[in-house]
């Protein structure tokens, strides 16, 4: 018989990769709720048409849409089914889709809910989003975000607090990182001073592969794209900018002297630097770095991307601020900025650089051996006891062989296992074995608890 499978492009995750991937999940959550940010969730499908649209045709072409309930061929001719005009024919058979990302989701849920809603409104959402995407290593169809935004305040102290949260989350994790800063104007102005203004968008998308491609493509992919040779030759000193932050801010004041919205965006990256800038106001670097773009179109303002430093992996935060996030359901005017950490990139250099904390890969800390009825009848309390002190612990549910009872703790990884023979239940005790070096304790069971914790 052939064994069952999974869809191509998702995952099924163990217990030990789920409490890694929780101990991440977990670790994001507080650090967004030290912040004042509040959890929403949305459906895991949405109605096709709040979805489409709003990625481009690509990422129109990349929902999965899901087939309508019951008799869904009902008003299908034979002429279309044999025509197999699938746009024309999936609007007719799929009223809704499985969501793409969560700030689409977002938008809508403030619009619909913008009565109810306090502005400025945190939320942060850690909810998995579907892409009809080609799997490939480190793409999946399937995928978490751990999204935070704050709607409704144009007040750059919130790009601020972002980077602090950015900094906490991979102080957390112990992740070396360096985040990296830029801002649409600064691109916009430079776009503006180098006679290429309705390129915007060009320019940005090539720039923004400068990490994978290098300059030469960059330079390669703009001509291709219109841009003049003396517009690229213009490029080529802001895309190699060195020194400090406040070196290269002082550089782009005199390359952007003429333009209006670059000094602008130039002013917003300074202020959010000026708020870093005090000693441990930041544990990782922060950078100004002129070739970061954002592939995405809707950021206006500052935009921020998180590299590792010790693990050669893309991206594992990004985000920015945008300017109209609700325009697109008819609400126009409602600013936000946004960070999204990648959890699965996230889950990748953590093991890595095995950098879990060791409580998070074990389970049980205690297995009760199970000699028979009366045993178990003695242990139960204990055991009721020492987990209302918050120590994980099961007993086996079959009286079988010590060795095989003992197998089960070293195959879990359990690294104590607790006997009660007769001897122990005269003397109101327990004999406690440390799995890893062998030792074992005679102890009552209130002294369970300290040898558990202080090995």
């Amino acid at each position: 018989m052939q064994k069952p499978s999974i869809p191509k492009g998702t995952r099924d995750f163990g217990p030990q990769e789920m409490s890694r991937r929780n101990y991440i999940f977990n670790t994001i959550r507080e650090v967004y709720s030290l912040y004042g940010f509040q959890q929403i969730e949305t459906p895991a499908m949405e109605n096709l048409s709040t979805l489409m649209g709003k990625y481009g045709e690509e990422g129109d072409k990349l929902l999965f849409k899901i087939l309508n309930s019951g008799d869904f061929l009902r008003g299908i001719s034979a002429d279309d089914l044999a025509n197999g005009a699938t746009g024309h024919l999936a609007a007719q058979l799929c009223e809704k889709g499985l969501r793409y990302d969560l700030t689409v989701p977002f938008a809508r849920y403030v619009v619909q809910h913008r009565e109810e809603l306090t502005l400025p409104f945190r939320r942060y959402q850690i909810q998995p989003v579907w892409r009809a995407d080609r799997p490939q290593k480190g793409r999946y169809r399937e995928f978490y975000q751990c999204d935070a935004d704050v709607v409704g305040s144009d007040s750059l102290l919130c790009e601020v607090e972002l980077m602090q949260i950015i900094d906490t989350v991979f102080q957390r994790f112990g992740i070396r990182v360096c985040i990296k800063i830029n801002n649409r104007k600064i691109l916009s102005g430079i776009a503006e001073m180098i006679g290429e203004a309705d390129k915007i968008v060009d320019i940005t998308v090539a720039i923004d592969k400068l990490d994978k491609i290098g300059l030469e493509a960059v330079n390669e992919e703009l001509r291709e794209d219109g841009i003049s040779e003396e517009a690229i030759q213009k490029l080529q000193p802001i895309i190699n900018l060195s020194g400090t932050n406040a070196e290269k801010i002082a550089t782009m004041r005199q390359v952007l002297s003429g333009s209006e919205i670059g000094q602008k965006g130039i002013d917003e990256v300074e202020y959010v630097l000026n708020n870093l800038s005090a000693p441990n106001a930041l544990t990782n670097p922060l950078e100004l770095d002129l070739t970061l773009a954002r592939g995405l179109n809707y950021y206006t303002g500052c935009i921020f991307e998180v590299k590792a430093l010790d693990v050669e992996i893309g991206s594992i935060t990004g985000g920015g601020r945008y300017d109209n996030l609700t325009g697109i359901f008819g609400m126009p005017g409602l600013s936000g900025v946004g960070i999204s950490f990648g959890a699965d990139r996230i889950y990748d250099v953590l093991n890595q650089l095995n950098l879990y904390p060791e409580a998070v890969t074990t389970a049980t800390q205690v297995l009760f051996i199970n000699f028979g009825e009366k045993e178990t009848a003695y242990s139960l309390p204990i055991i009721a006891r020492l987990r209302e002190q918050g120590i994980r612990c099961e007993i086996y549910p079959d009286a079988s062989k010590m060795k095989k009872q003992m197998q089960y703790a070293n195959q879990k990884a359990i690294p104590f296992v607790i006997m009660t023979g007769e001897t122990e239940m005269a003397e109101g005790k327990v004999m406690l074995k440390n799995m890893a070096t062998g030792e074992q304790n005679l102890v009552s069971p209130e002294g369970i608890k300290p040898l558990i914790s202080n090995p």
